[in-house]
């Protein structure tokens, strides 16, 4: 085993542990969160059917982003789904066999790959060029998107510029399934976007990034607009009730 092989074999456990550990502790926070009033923004669903449906349509169409405002709502659908399809075709490194619908997806994934830099490029432009939206963009902000976008960029290189053996970059992935270090390519391009990705994977529970699993603990969005029919209490309001 190789020094590089085993430092991104422990890279990526690590970066596992910090994901799934941040993001426990933060969907818990969410869970516990009271929600002292009705507060669904209007118009809302007056059933939970209607709520869900509602979260349906705030997932994958961003509604209230395109009732709000139609370029950053192009820039940002563009973005995100175009990170779903390059996802989708990343799943072939850590399947075997590999799944029809996969098989199906690959030649889409690297469209995906395109369309997730230029809504980044778009999303960043709106940071720096909108005055409203410069003076709230924080220096992580920035980060975040640099991150992202040099993750596509390097992607794409290793299609388009520079390639490696991506066969044995899937035997290492699908080995660290068994605790197994298999060789990775010493690819520096390679090298460099593994370590995006794995920065990307840590700081994710901890940048604004969590508004993905956030969005469904919104209480704006997650709530049945029935006051008048149900009273609304809090958990910590019905106890002070029946003390």
């Amino acid at each position: 085993m190789s020094f590089v092989s085993g430092f991104y074999a422990f890279l990526f456990y690590f970066a596992l542990v910090i994901l799934i550990a941040g993001l426990v502790n933060k969907l818990i926070q969410y869970a516990r969160a009271p929600a002292p009033l009705k507060i669904p923004t209007t118009p809302a669903p007056t059933t939970s059917g209607g709520v869900v449906l509602r979260m349906v349509r705030e997932v994958v169409f961003f509604e209230s982003l395109f009732r709000g405002n139609k370029w950053i709502w192009i820039f940002g659908w563009i973005f995100h789904f175009g990170l779903l399809l390059v996802t989708l075709r990343h799943l072939r490194y850590l399947i075997d066999p590999v799944w029809l619908p996969i098989e199906f997806i690959q030649p889409f994934g690297i469209y995906g790959g395109m369309a997730m830099v230029v809504g980044l490029v778009g999303l960043w432009a709106r940071r720096v060029l909108v005055d409203r939206v410069r003076y709230i963009t924080s220096p992580s902000d920035h980060l975040i998107l640099l991150l992202l976008i040099l993750i596509g960029l390097s992607g794409l290189s290793m299609t388009y510029v520079v390639h490696t053996d991506i066969i044995a970059v899937k035997n290492f992935f699908i080995g660290l399934y068994s605790f197994q270090v298999n060789p990775l390519p010493e690819d520096p391009l390679l090298l460099v976007h593994l370590s995006l990705v794995a920065a990307l994977t840590i700081i994710f529970p901890y940048s604004k990034l969590l508004h993905a699993p956030g969005l469904f603990f919104s209480p704006s969005r997650n709530q049945v607009d029935n006051p008048r029919e149900k009273r609304h209490v809090a958990p910590w309001a019905e106890r002070l009730e029946q003390e």
